[in-house]
């Protein structure tokens, strides 16, 4: 026995997957190669950084493994070089491959939790200035004003110096990782505040706004509830550039000093480490380390680049 569907049933909503499969989205992404190109890269990146532990030839926290009397090994397509350090060795006798992998994860790890804290402190200083307006506006947005007048690095370098003075430098190295993330996000905030207020003005005399607070609706729930998702566009884009930004920030904070200390390898103290080294022939100590950087600060803005053509609707051929 069959059972024939009326023509009056509605027809089943389409899965998560099928939405993927059939938007703008996907189909952006497969007919650009630099997007799938930067994407591979950047899993790499990820994939390399999260398994350190086991992709690396040694640990370069572990005193033991390192031998000083194999410093300044040059790599692998250079003479003198050892085949038990593919890429060389810094001044300490570190494997600088294994040294790659886990400043790149501490990058990482830096970059995003600074632009979580950001697009948390953004997002909801944004949605009370756009939503509330009037005094609370004003105010909100003269605090931006006045913190974006003073350049990212400026405000990095001032906080951190005090943190520093303050708590002391072996304080100041034992918990580098979330004081950097603490520094570099308090002073990128009003990017996103700025972005997303204007996503506010622009929403709250809709509609939707209108039959919610007829309704009763808290502000709060409109706010997050109902205003926020269709924000997100824009907040995604900030994002991506703001995590390369943020790796950025954290590498020159490192090379100044003030951010992680030579013990504990990223990026940037890697780069600080070996820079001494460049005039004596060790270029690599440096070279290396900053080409990695390059490299991942190029395909994030690549992908950044990508998701803003692809999430700008003026843009959308149909």
């Amino acid at each position: 026995m069959t059972t024939e569907t009326s023509p009056l049933q509605a027809p089943p909503l389409p899965s998560r997957w099928e939405r993927l499969r059939d938007s703008y989205l996907l189909y952006s992404f497969k007919r650009d190669p630099i997007a799938q190109l930067s994407l591979l890269v950047f899993i790499v990146f990820v994939t390399g950084a999260v398994l350190a532990p086991w992709l690396a030839p040694m640990n370069p926290y572990d005193l033991a493994q390192i031998d000083i009397l194999a410093s300044e090994l040059p790599p692998f397509w250079i003479e003198g070089s050892d085949p038990a350090y593919m890429m060389g060795t810094d001044a300490q006798g570190r494997d600088l491959l294994s040294t790659i992998l886990y400043g790149a994860r501490v990058s990482l790890i830096i970059g995003f939790g600074a632009v979580a804290l950001q697009a948390l402190l953004g997002v909801v200083f944004g949605l009370m200035a756009g939503y509330l307006g009037g005094r609370i506006d004003a105010f909100l947005m003269r605090l931006a004003d006045i913190q974006l007048s003073f350049s990212t690095l400026m405000v990095a370098i001032v906080v951190g110096a005090l943190v520093k003075a303050i708590f002391g430098g072996a304080t100041f190295s034992s918990y580098a990782v979330p004081l950097l993330v603490l520094i570099i996000g308090l002073a990128e905030w009003p990017q996103y505040a700025r972005t997303v207020r204007a996503s506010v003005l622009a929403e709250k005399g809709k509609e939707y706004v209108d039959a919610a607070r007829t309704m009763g609706l808290p502000s709060r729930r409109i706010m997050f509830r109902h205003i926020l998702p269709n924000t997100l566009s824009p907040i995604f884009v900030i994002s991506t550039v703001q995590v390369a930004n943020a790796i950025i920030s954290e590498a020159a904070l490192s090379f100044l000093g003030l951010g992680m200390p030579e013990t504990h390898p990223s990026l940037g103290s890697l780069i600080k480490s070996g820079f001494d080294y460049i005039q004596s022939g060790s270029w690599w100590i440096t070279l290396i380390p900053g080409a990695v950087l390059v490299v991942l600060v190029l395909v994030i803005n690549l992908l950044g680049d990508w998701l803003r053509d692809v999430l700008n609707p003026r843009l959308y051929k149909g």
